[in-house]
């Protein structure tokens, strides 16, 4: 069983972060990069050179950042994958079976957890940007995922009203207490730039989570028939 989960594990993760990397630098990079020249005074808010914009948002070539960033995105996945097929298999030893379709809706799920319930408080942020202080927004964002995971778990498996009105709770509260903001809300990047990044990061993020449940849902259930 532990070999099976691994294997599976290692070879959806390594596939989703693969796209991953994939939809980084077709949608998500360009907007980085551009913003970077914001951040670094080459262009400035309200006086932005059109050609430099347009070449900023071509991107470059860079190997040595590029290799690390699809490294980085391969094992970043594989490790979601090992904490996603623990509870898909949790929840399968309780009667719910794993396949390609549940996987996707798992992935969905995880997608909800971890990066949509966040950037609810605590959107993607381009460089530069003012924030808090980053050890309050990371308890709030790690309290936020731990709060959303257990109330789409609730919900999913719950029996009763009782256990659906605490996952209520849970997936309220945290937005309730609100996140961590800075005084001011300050940067160097044009704020309709934050918001095409913000929303190319939110929407890559479903993509790559969808694919990464979907590819664990057939990956396992092919095992098992292969067992």
């Amino acid at each position: 069983m532990f070999s099976k989960v691994v294997v599976s594990a290692l070879i959806a993760g390594f596939g989703a972060g693969l796209f991953a990397a994939a939809l980084q630098f077709a949608f998500v990079q360009p907007i980085l990069l551009h913003a970077e020249l914001f951040e670094t005074g080459a262009l400035t808010h309200f006086g932005a050179d059109p050609s430099a914009a347009h070449v900023a948002h071509e991107g470059g070539i860079d190997i040595m950042r590029d290799g690390l960033s699809v490294m980085f995105s391969a094992l970043i996945y594989v490790g979601y994958a090992l904490m996603l097929l623990a509870l898909m298999v949790f929840a399968e030893e309780r009667g719910h079976p794993i396949t390609a379709r549940t996987g996707l809706i798992w992935g969905i799920a995880g997608w909800i957890t971890v990066q949509m319930a966040p950037a609810f408080g605590l959107a993607p942020e381009l460089p530069g940007m003012n924030a808090a202080d980053v050890d309050a927004r990371q308890i709030w964002w790690f309290a936020t995922v731990a709060a959303t995971g257990f109330g789409l778990w609730f919900i999913a498996f719950g029996r009763n009203w009782a256990m659906w009105g605490v996952a209520i709770i849970l997936l309220a509260a945290p937005h309730i207490i609100g996140a961590p903001m800075p005084d001011t809300l300050t940067g160097p990047a044009p704020p309709e730039l934050g918001a095409e990044f913000a929303a190319r990061a939110i929407g890559t993020g479903l993509a790559v989570w969808a694919v990464l449940g979907l590819l664990l849902g057939a990956v396992w259930s092919k095992n098992l028939g292969e067992a």
